[in-house]
């Protein structure tokens, strides 16, 4: 009996063991290490890559008035997102919203997983998306728009409006349960903030020399070419990164993101090049960021050939939103926020459930038998539209009421915010000419 008993405990013992170490496998190295990187990619996005980017293409007297804009939005959108956005986002709730269970991260520990990676490391990845999406919306309305009535507004927008449309599609909300596909954020973030952006460019009004063709001229291509390149670079982390593991669909996402992002900046210069015979360097990293947003949904479900045709697609389609589509329905865009960014996505949302290959992650598109996945893919759309247009427009209103008002005077808008509101310069260089 003795014995029985003594290998009983052995038994027992040797169970015990075994679990725990696969406890402690939970955690993989590599993943993490990966996600580690991924989030150091897609932070430098935001107030680097994106305030270059906007920086570079706004008017020499607003630079640095825009750099902050995207520079707050990141400061901002990460304390709002650890506070409440993660809980709402990804807390359990219902099939709408998440819960308050995870206010300030409560809850989580440093050795609580998700997947194979730290469940906090999964919590600034996150963190860094809301940043970048509220980020975005400013290009709508810069150079018109108070600094305060901007903060304010950042810190309600990603509350009321990114975190629901992020439980939606990734928090086991009802668009993730009706079969939707969005890999990295074609509608939670491009579809949603450029309709956003359209919203405000409304809301706020156009600027007033906006027919000037002074207002058109960017402050430093320079700073605009850098700026794409960071965006391109740091997007490697914001597709590869949001498979949380380092595997083939990881390293998929990466290829067809660079396969999209070259097709677009090459149809666009194509085109300026045939049509107004001059190809410029704004028009082809404005093709490049088109084919990087097209590519976002679709990159971890599409092959080279789907990246291709998606690419072209989306530098097409960019290229017709800012140079046709703004001027048809007249409103003042001043960074094309809608026409890169929200048509570009709209597009890419829907090609997802064209070209999605299912030997690529399993999910199948119209090319591959699965007719019914573009109208899935459609109405995820729709719903997205329409909820951050109604949501943009009541958190704008309180953001307005709250500083009485969001346009800035007339006065500041023709001195320029940089010395009117920040009391600070963008000095301008003018190059020597070399004989």
């Amino acid at each position: 009996m003795k014995k029985i008993t003594a290998t009983l405990l052995l038994s027992l013992f040797g169970a015990m063991t075994v679990l725990a170490q696969e406890a402690e496998a939970t955690i993989n190295a590599g993943d993490t290490a990966w996600l580690l990187i991924a989030t150091a990619l897609v932070m430098l996005m935001t107030p680097a890559g994106l305030a270059l980017f906007y920086g570079g293409l706004t008017q020499n007297k607003h630079v640095l008035n825009t750099i902050g804009m995207s520079y707050m939005a990141f400061c901002t959108g990460t304390i709002v997102w650890v506070v409440a956005g993660y809980s709402l986002a990804f807390g359990e709730g219902n099939a709408f919203i998440g819960d308050f269970s995870n206010i300030l991260l409560t809850g989580i520990g440093v050795n609580d997983v998700s997947g194979s990676i730290p469940t906090l490391l999964f919590v600034v990845f996150q963190g860094t998306f809301a940043a970048i999406a509220v980020a975005i919306v400013s290009g709508s309305i810069i150079e018109r728009v108070r600094f305060s009535t901007w903060g304010i507004f950042s810190v309600l927008w990603v509350i009321a409006v990114y975190a629901p449309i992020a439980h939606w599609v990734w928090g086991g909300g009802f668009l993730s349960e009706s079969g939707e596909m969005d890999f990295a954020g074609g509608t939670v973030i491009h579809i949603n903030a450029g309709v956003a952006g359209l919203v405000l460019s409304y809301l706020v009004g156009k600027r007033m020399e906006h027919s000037l063709e002074e207002v058109r001229k960017p402050s430093s291509i320079k700073f605009m070419i850098l700026g794409s390149a960071l965006l391109w670079f740091g997007w490697f982390g914001f597709n590869g990164g949001s498979q949380l593991a380092a595997d083939g669909i990881a390293a998929n996402a990466l290829l067809v993101t660079n396969v999209a992002a070259c097709a677009g900046a090459l149809i666009w210069l194509t085109i300026e090049w045939f049509i107004v015979k001059k190809p410029t360097l704004i028009g082809m990293a404005s093709g490049a960021v088109s084919g990087l947003v097209g590519i976002t949904p679709a990159s971890g479900f599409v092959d080279v050939s789907g990246a291709l045709a998606i690419g072209v697609i989306s530098g097409l389609v960019g290229y017709w939103g800012v140079v046709h589509l703004k001027s048809m329905i007249k409103h003042d865009d001043t960074l094309d926020a809608f026409g890169i960014h929200g048509l570009v996505g709209i597009a890419g949302a829907i090609l997802t459930g064209v070209f999605a290959n299912p030997e690529i992650n399993g999910g199948a598109g119209l090319l591959y038998g699965n007719a019914a996945q573009v109208w899935v893919q459609t109405k995820a759309v729709l719903i997205t539209i329409a909820y951050s247009a109604v949501g943009t427009f009541i958190v704008w209103k309180i953001s307005s009421l709250i500083t009485q008002g969001g346009r800035i005077d007339e006065e500041l808008e023709l001195e320029g915010m940089d010395i009117g509101f920040h009391g600070e310069q963008h000095m301008v260089m003018e190059e020597k000419q070399i004989v």
